[in-house]
């Protein structure tokens, strides 16, 4: 697996408050940290990052948070991670090979573990649920991935951009981008021109809707009522999230990667989407707030020239997108319920050895690291025990100190931070808009 192993660095730091040995080097070019406490509990958790955006090279991160990864070495646990010899964009291929590397040099340079957990947010929980499917773990926690798969994802943000380009600009490129941030600018313009009156605000209520994006972005305030607020809370998501994804830089790295665009709407019928989405009943009262209904804008949608993929861009990104469902160890995955990857995603990966957490509260991967730890915890104890337990999840997020409730909401200018309750609920995720 580790196939030639080149360590261009190795250093030990040994932290002197608390004992912690650090490892750091490359693997085949791929950058690694390595922390391991000095009362190690047998454990090793290899931490998968999530999309970074080109020229973005932060340090290698350990976890989702800082305030967790100071409590897993705490407890006694080590933390590896990889940095992957290509990080940016959809690095799912280069995770793949890198990470399972990664704790092949931890089993015999440092120690052989106990057990070994695959973790990650975002990307990373999408890749998490991919090597707990193609290598041997004892666990997978996956935070805020879209597990569904990147085949779906990536026909979720083409239909988005296929309702904006369809009602407010007919030169946006949905597919087979050729000027990134000259695309990125024309769908941020007809977002923001979409909110200015009642019909636009329909039409991009719908947009989401058959898109599965979520009107709700506000992590400090509760699911908006109002159908004006509704929509401009989706609008946020669709002018980050959505923006490098669906238009920019990120579709282009998987269309370069994939070699073609993977990506179609032939065939697809947007009046069974938007009776299928979540948000259909926002979508009503939007068209009546404008004084109108869908039906001849979903006429018009039926009637718009297709996309069609590219056939063996679609196998590539089926291959390094997709889980297959079969997972080799317990899993655990967390989403919140307000987040723009679609929490109707986690529905699509279930199963006896799955067990899905849910947190009431908007925006990507917001969960504190108190509610990622007790995620964690019910992991381990369905390792150890071979069972799920039962457990008060919200009381024991509870036990945590304020600071490891902390949530920063970076939607809002400038970004707020408050200390929240846990979070906790219980959900049934309903069906995806795309079949």
């Amino acid at each position: 697996m580790l196939g030639k192993l080149i360590l261009a660095l190795s250093l030990l730091m040994p932290a002197e408050a608390s004992g912690l040995t650090v490892h750091t080097g490359q693997i085949d070019g791929a950058e690694y940290r390595v922390e391991v406490p000095s009362r190690w509990n047998g454990t090793l958790l290899l931490y998968s990052h999530g999309t970074y955006p080109a020229g973005y090279t932060p340090p290698i991160e350990m976890a989702s948070r800082p305030a967790a990864r100071d409590e897993l070495l705490r407890r006694g646990y080590a933390l590896a991670a990889s940095r992957y010899r290509v990080p940016h964009g959809h690095s799912v291929p280069d995770a793949l090979r890198d990470q399972p590397a990664l704790a092949d040099w931890f089993a015999r340079e440092v120690a052989r573990p106990r057990r070994v957990i695959a973790w990650g947010a975002s990307l990373g929980g999408l890749t998490s649920v991919m090597l707990g499917e193609r290598q041997r773990f004892d666990g997978v926690l996956a935070l805020c991935g879209a597990l569904r798969g990147a085949v779906t994802r990536s026909n979720q943000l083409l239909d988005l951009g296929f309702v904006l380009r369809t009602f407010f600009e007919p030169s946006l490129q949905v597919a087979r981008v050729s000027d990134a941030a000259a695309n990125e600018q024309r769908a941020v313009a007809a977002v923001d021109n979409a909110l200015t009156t009642a019909r636009g605000r329909a039409r991009l209520a719908l947009a989401n809707a058959v898109a599965g994006i979520p009107a709700w972005s506000r992590v400090h305030e509760p699911r908006p009522v109002a159908v004006e607020e509704a929509v401009r809370q989706a609008a946020v998501h669709d002018r980050t999230l959505a923006r490098s994804l669906a238009w920019g830089t990120g579709r282009v790295d998987i269309e370069t990667r994939a070699g073609g665009n993977p990506s179609w709407n032939t065939g697809v019928d947007y009046r069974v989407l938007l009776q299928r989405s979540a948000q259909r009943q926002l979508v009503l009262d939007a068209y009546d707030e404008a004084g109108t209904s869908p039906a001849e804008d979903l006429a018009a949608l039926a009637a718009a020239p297709r996309v069609a993929a590219d056939a063996p861009a679609v196998r590539w990104l089926h291959e390094y997108g997709d889980p297959n469902g079969h997972a080799k160890a317990p899993v655990v995955t967390l989403h919140a319920l307000g987040d723009p990857t679609g929490v109707e995603h986690s529905g699509a990966y279930a199963g006896r050895d799955v067990r899905q957490l849910f947190v009431n509260r908007a925006g990507h991967c917001m969960h504190t690291a108190a509610e990622e730890l007790v995620a964690l915890e019910l992991l381990q104890d369905r390792i150890s025990t071979g069972r799920w337990p039962a457990r008060d999840l919200n009381a024991a997020a509870a036990q945590h100190g304020p600071e490891m409730r902390v949530l920063q909401d970076w939607t809002t200018t400038p970004p707020r931070e408050e200390t929240v309750a846990p979070g906790f609920v219980t959900h049934h995720p309903g069906p995806f808009p795309r079949p």
